[in-house]
């Protein structure tokens, strides 16, 4: 098909100016300079005026006068494109060229105002594409600026830097330590998320019956769209599992400090900044790593109600997205007591082909290693009654334990008296080190730093498991039990997951079961 040479049509006049440029405060590129001038350069030719306000030009997509400009050229509408610069068209090289190469067999031309060069030569078109190339180079540098100063802002301030809307808030300028910046506050939407932490601490509630409950409650539960206040939707499954693990909500406290603190985030605030009261940001570095930061706005959930729906969140564990996802309630938990890996339910049939059982296959068998041992013969029917069994059993243990005098544990104590032999050591290397040479100095350095570490796991291990005593409640959980076979196979996955580590199996050593309560 031969390219289209157009000589009869219309030119076209494009204008834009993104946001950088007005936070530049650029004049001469203000959409109203541009028009005024392109259209004086036209004189009493026929033009036809495309505008992008507040576009960026870091690409052509989400232009929509660009695109109704290109279906123009498509159509023979056009037979030249008049502009103020050429980095108005296009600040991406490569997207410009490609643009350009179709305009061409089009044979429409772009001219700029600006350049001082007839791009119909090659000596033109080469100082086009010079000046294409630093717009380019220009553009990254200002993203990357723009991305540093975030992050230098984040890790200074506790100001809200802006970005989605979050769900329960709306930002409100105030002037804070001599500073002004954007704080949140609560909106009508706080209690919504107040009550969903409160419903969801509790094992028996899942995300399901949250969604059911708001949609039948009077709570404004009502989505904001980004940068306006329409509403768009009402909380679905996916927002309010968002919403339960953002920092954002709780009322960090020394606890919540410690949380932050086994999950290995870069922590910028000490532990007297965790006052209950204000609530954190959790920040993502180009490089994956994490920070936290304290913020200036009030949380909106206690702190031991927000750490109890993580300890519940880290254990919970989702259908598989296959056919086999209702098979039974122990799908995700049940795993191979020798190669560790999953125990995945299928159905199988008899050599006669007649009928059809649910069984079990280890995928361990499907590794580079494969799994040695034979295929399994216990049945997913037995290994659940087994668990259940087991899960009423726990449940009168926890009960009966509540009415017996509160002691620690052996765990416990092992834990306290290992950290106690711990700083021992450390007291004892710290005395020698006045009357210690260079290289001696170097151990104990090196040494007491390791048992720090040491230490400081131990702590860690302890408020998790204390937090996980104190806010066990068996009592949501003895109400569902009570009534088992009534319940569809989702809501005992979820009890399960939220009372179950993990269940090994193996015809060999039988069922072992890992409680996380």
């Amino acid at each position: 098909m031969k390219n289209r040479i157009n000589n009869n049509g219309i030119t076209a006049i494009y204008v834009r100016r993104s946001v950088s440029d007005k936070d530049k405060g650029n004049n001469s590129l203000s959409i109203q300079a541009q028009k005024e001038e392109c259209i004086r350069f036209v004189g009493d030719d026929e033009y036809k005026l495309y505008c992008d306000d507040g576009k960026s030009g870091k690409d052509v997509e989400h232009r929509p006068q660009f695109q109704m400009m290109m279906q123009d050229a498509r159509d023979g509408v056009i037979s030249r494109i008049i502009v103020k610069k050429y980095d108005r068209f296009s600040r991406n090289m490569r997207e410009y060229l490609n643009i350009t190469d179709e305009l061409d067999r089009y044979g429409v031309t772009v001219f700029s105002l600006s350049e001082p060069f007839n791009t119909e030569t090659k000596e033109g078109r080469m100082m086009r594409n010079n000046l294409l190339n630093f717009a380019e180079f220009e553009r990254e540098t200002i993203a990357a600026r723009v991305a540093d100063a975030f992050s230098t802002k984040a890790r200074e301030t506790g100001f809200y830097q802006g970005g989605k809307v979050q769900f329960g808030y709306v930002p409100e300028r105030r002037t804070i330590n001599g500073k002004i910046g954007s704080v949140l506050v609560p909106s009508e939407n706080a209690e919504a998320v107040r009550v969903a932490y409160e419903l969801y601490q509790h094992p028996q509630n899942s995300l399901q019956y949250l969604v059911n409950y708001f949609a039948e409650s009077d709570i404004n539960c009502t989505r904001p769209a980004p940068r306006t206040k329409t509403g768009i939707s009402n909380l679905d499954r996916s927002h309010l599992s968002r919403i339960l693990e953002n920092p954002l909500y709780v009322r960090a406290d020394a606890e919540v400090y410690r949380y932050f603190l086994s999950k290995g985030y870069e922590i910028l605030d000490d532990v007297e900044a965790y006052d209950g009261v204000h609530g954190i940001f959790l920040h993502k570095e180009k490089d994956g790593s994490k920070f936290v930061k304290v913020a200036f706005h009030e949380g909106l959930v206690d702190a031991d109600v927000w750490l109890a729906v993580q300890d519940r969140k880290a254990h919970q564990h989702k259908f598989p997205s296959n056919g086999t996802a209702m098979t039974s309630w122990l799908v995700g938990m049940v795993k191979c007591a020798y190669c560790g890996y999953a125990m995945h339910f299928e159905y199988g049939k008899n050599k006669a082909g007649t009928k059809i059982y649910p069984r079990f296959v280890d995928y361990g068998k499907f590794t580079v290693n494969g799994c040695s041992t034979p295929p399994i013969k216990m049945r997913p029917k037995t290994v659940e009654d087994a668990v259940f069994k087991a899960m009423k059993e726990r449940l009168n243990q926890l009960e009966i334990a509540k009415h017996e005098s509160e002691k620690p544990d052996a765990e416990t104590e092992s834990v306290k008296t290992e950290i106690l032999h711990i700083d021992d050591e450390i007291q004892k290397l710290l005395e020698k080190l006045s009357d210690a040479d260079a290289v001696l100095f170097d151990y104990i350095q090196k040494r007491v730093n390791a048992l720090h570490e040491q230490k400081s796991e131990l702590e860690k291990k302890l408020q998790v498991k204390s937090r996980k005593m104190k806010k066990i409640d068996t009592q949501p959980l003895q109400e569902p039990m009570s009534r088992w076979d009534e319940l569809t196979v989702f809501e005992k996955h979820e009890i399960a997951v939220s009372m179950i580590e993990v269940v090994r199996i193996s015809d060999e050593t039988g069922i072992e079961i890992v409680f996380s309560i």
